[in-house]
């Protein structure tokens, strides 16, 4: 369901996102029916990169060395999946036994930035945000964000805010590196910049936490999408801040993503993309079928928590195989479940959402 600007502007959704950031979620759950859309709507499948084995990186925000033979992921597509963005965003992926690192460029005729306290709310700045799922089941994952300054806020949520999770932001990537490179100049109204370059080198022993085991995912996918935030600006006293309409309210930010969310909302991790972690000559990576199983049921799980009264046993199509989807109440709560025709497993997602397999 795409939602106007008037609409946005009705509902206030700027200040719920800042206070979600904050754990202050009961904005978020009246307006979820507005956020999912009140059909089970079957979007494209996420999009899908294939992360090569590398030897090492020197991370210093210029894409030099290894990083040369590695490949450039789509543009960047606006968050809801249709409009292009005015300035172009790609990112490029690889790892080694020690790290998952990202290198993402992106055009900016004017690049500037003011936030310098870490684990400050960065997206009031333009920004670049990673959002990282290890095990696929929407619980427990990481969220990254960093300005043109390398400020940093580095954060776990333990559900998505649908879910009332709780916001861990005293949370620290240890041994995080990043770097950025600008091709212009920061703060500086009087010229046009290229854009600016970001490094990152995040440690496996940190984010594997949340995953199935300890160390880098060789041969395994994981749940990850990318952000970037940018705001249209206004100078004052010859620095530059977000901008102001008529009412001195700021203006909507956009969000720009490798993998749509089909809504405004980065907190849907069923629609991130796949990426394939390997050691292997090869380039493309597809989804197996009970994926594709998954992510439709998704659809129908977002249905029923925007929807109480429609919880009941429908069938969906997936791959042309037409799969039975039961309602399971119990003593405190409700499953959704169905049998994979393709594996015979019982996929199962809870009523917090989170997926068991």
């Amino acid at each position: 369901m795409i939602i106007s600007k008037a609409v946005w502007k009705k509902i206030n959704i700027w200040g719920c996102r800042v206070s979600a950031k904050y754990n202050f979620l009961l904005c978020f759950i009246v307006l979820y029916g507005f956020l999912s859309g009140v059909n089970a709507q079957q979007y494209p499948m996420p999009k899908t990169y294939v992360a090569q084995k590398i030897d090492s990186i020197v991370v210093d925000g210029n894409m030099d060395g290894a990083w040369q033979n590695i490949p450039w992921t789509e543009d960047f597509i606006d968050i809801e999946g249709t409009k292009k963005p005015d300035y172009e965003t790609k990112i490029k992926m690889a790892w080694d036994d020690a790290y998952f690192y990202v290198f993402a460029k992106l055009e900016e005729p004017h690049v500037w930035g003011n936030l310098q306290q870490r684990d400050t709310v960065i997206f009031y700045n333009n920004d670049f945000e990673i959002f990282i799922d290890p095990d696929g089941d929407t619980h427990n994952y990481y969220e990254l964000e960093i300005n043109a300054l390398n400020t940093q806020w580095d954060l776990v949520l333990t559900k998505p805010y649908r879910n009332q999770g709780k916001v861990l932001d005293s949370w620290d990537i240890q041994g995080l590196q990043s770097a950025v490179f600008i091709e212009g100049t920061l703060n500086r109204a009087s010229d046009i910049d290229k854009g600016w370059s970001l490094e990152i080198a995040i440690p496996w022993g940190v984010i594997s936490e949340a995953a199935s085991h300890g160390g880098p995912p060789k041969n395994e996918f994981w749940r990850i999408n990318f952000s970037r935030v940018n705001w249209d600006f206004q100078l004052k006293n010859g620095k530059y801040q977000r901008k102001q309409g008529d009412n001195e309210e700021f203006l909507p930010e956009y969000n720009w993503v490798w993998s749509p969310q089909w809504v405004i909302n980065m907190h849907e991790p069923e629609h991130w993309g796949y990426v394939y972690f390997t050691d292997a000559p090869i380039t493309n990576y597809s989804v197996d079928k009970d994926e594709q199983l998954k992510y439709a049921l998704y659809a129908v799980y977002r249905n029923w928590l925007a929807q109480p009264k429609g919880r009941k046993a429908i069938t969906v199509d997936v791959l042309g195989k037409a799969i039975k989807v039961d309602y399971e109440p119990h003593a405190t709560g409700w499953n959704l479940t169905a049998v994979s025709p393709f594996s015979n497993k019982k996929i199962v997602i809870k009523e917090d959402g989170k997926y068991i397999w």
